[in-house]
This record gives C-alpha cells, structure tokens and sequence, in this order.
C-alpha cells in the first residue's frame, strides 16, 4: 500500500513539473494560471509521498493522509471516466489504485501493523505475573 501511495504521490508531481514547465516554455493560454496548477500538484503530490514514507515506517500518523488520499482520488477517477479517449484507461487505473490502497489501508492486519488501537478496544494488560 506504501507503493500505491507512492506512485500517486509520483504521478502528482511530475504533472505538476510539467505544467510549470509548459507555463514557463510552452505557449498556454494562461501562464499564469499553468504555473499556479503545476505549484498545486506538486505540493499536493508531496501529501501521499509522505504518507508512503511513513506506512514504510509503520509509523501509525499515515494512515490518514493514505486514506485521505485514496478518498480525494476516487471523483478524480469519476471525472476521467465520465470523459473521452485517453483518459478513460487512466480513470479506471486510478480507480483500481484506490481501490485496492483503501482495502489495504482497512484490513485488520495493516491497522495492527501501523500500531493503531480500535475505539473501545481495552488495553492488554497481564495479570497473570
């Protein structure tokens, strides 16, 4: 699931790189407007790389920005879907992609791994010293 999150969080910036660039060397109709959009997808971009960073780490804080993510991803999915030609197969992989990461980021097993306790879980304690 870190890979997952990684590949999004990659996928992020290198669109936002290359709208910086092309609002700096291309033609677009609005520079401004493409540079703004490129500085936004690379910031958000950096939210899932984090978050992969620290599901490596077990680290139990990124299991939120993980599943924030998977969540804003799946309109964006929509949206591709409900669009024409090539971004048709990306919305279906972003689909999948979120999918599979919010399964993965539910399962019990995961929870246990990030140390995370469920609400109302009692804490283990031994008695029987």
């Amino acid at each position: 699931m870190a890979v997952l999150n990684a590949l999004e969080g990659a996928a992020l910036v290198i669109g936002g790189i290359y709208l910086l660039v092309m609002g700096l060397l291309g033609r677009p109709d609005s520079p401004q407007q493409a540079e703004t959009g490129g500085l936004t997808l690379v910031a958000l971009g950096l939210i899932p790389l984090f978050a992969a960073r620290g599901l490596l780490l077990r680290r139990s804080w990124s299991r939120g920005p993980a599943l924030i993510t998977q969540i804003i991803a799946l309109p964006v999915a929509w949206t591709l879907l409900r669009s024409h030609g090539v971004l048709i197969p990306a919305g279906i992989v972003l689909a999948a992609v979120s999918l599979t990461a919010l399964f993965q980021l539910a399962r019990p097993a995961t929870i246990e791994a990030l140390g995370i306790r469920r609400p109302g879980a009692a804490s283990r304690t031994d008695t029987d010293a």
